[in-house]
């Protein structure tokens, strides 16, 4: 079976909203003294099935935070959002980050920590429980989260690719 990419073509017309995960000061100590850098990790999202990751590196805050922000536009994914949560149950690793998505009823919420949690809200998820394993390195668990995101696989395309009902897909 052909694997169909759910890269987003363009973001003119998309309206997104950042989250800040983290950031980060790293110190260099010269002749002249310590020069302070800052790498902002940012989550971009329309909260209705997109979101992407960003990564700016800079000598101030700001500046960081705004190259994140356009990093973040330009890897972009569509992930599919059903009544609110996940299709189905997905796990993803990424360096020792471990990530477990498990789809919940109406009214559960995002229970998620940190940094999933700023990817999960991002991408429009209202009802979900998740879990990480392993690293609580927000980089690779925001990498981990994407990851498994991009896995998950759209109910109308299985009910076609399958040949049956919405109904039969989702009991079974």
């Amino acid at each position: 079976m052909a694997r169909v990419s759910n890269k987003v073509k363009t973001t003119n017309d998309i309206e997104l909203k950042d989250r800040l995960v983290a950031i980060n000061r790293t110190t260099k100590v010269t002749k002249g003294g310590r020069t302070f850098t800052f790498s902002a990790m940012v989550v971009v999202g329309n909260e209705d099935g997109i979101v992407g990751w960003g990564l700016g590196k800079a000598g101030e805050v700001t500046t960081a935070i705004a190259k994140g922000v356009e990093a973040a536009k330009k890897n972009l994914i569509k992930v599919p959002i059903y009544k609110g949560t996940i299709p189905h149950v997905q796990t993803a690793r990424f360096g020792g980050a471990d990530v477990f998505l498990k789809p919940a009823v109406t009214g559960t919420g995002v229970k998620a920590g940190g940094a999933m949690r700023a990817v999960l809200e991002s991408v429009g998820v209202t009802d979900i429980l998740a879990k990480s394993k392993g690293s609580s390195n927000p980089h690779n668990l925001v990498k981990a989260t994407i990851a498994a995101l991009s896995e998950l696989r759209d109910p109308m395309m299985v009910a076609r690719n399958r040949g049956v009902s919405m109904e039969k897909v989702f009991n079974g």
